[in-house]
């Protein structure tokens, strides 16, 4: 079974969940999507496994989430995903894939439902 986490280690809940699935003798492939970010298809790929859409998959108190007013309502589902592409630091973490299905390691427990 492969396993990817979407990971930032400077993420306390991220470290955790990657600690976790360490401890149950998982080793995922790691992508810190920080240094690596992603692009749009993987980036659509994600949402369409966790059953989201862009704006619930945001961290909405980052700066950058702010200051390029992305609560405006009247912003396009391709306009959200290309600011989550520019700035990664919008995207939430851990995000978990394994056996076709995604889910965001908050808490890091969750990681251990799609195994």
């Amino acid at each position: 079974m492969t396993v990817i986490i979407y990971h930032n280690p400077r993420c306390s809940k991220s470290r955790q969940t990657l600690q976790l699935l360490r401890d149950n003798g998982i080793e995922p492939t790691i992508i810190e999507y920080l240094k690596d970010p992603l692009g749009k298809k993987e980036l659509e790929d994600i949402l369409k496994l966790l059953n989201m859409e862009p704006r619930d998959l945001m961290r909405k108190q980052e700066h950058e989430y702010k200051a390029a007013w992305l609560d405006n309502p009247k912003l396009s589902r391709n306009e959200l995903i290309s600011a989550m592409i520019q700035h990664p630091v919008l995207i939430e973490r851990p995000i978990i894939i394994a056996n076709h299905k995604a889910v965001i390691g908050r808490p890091p427990g969750k990681a251990l439902e799609i195994i």
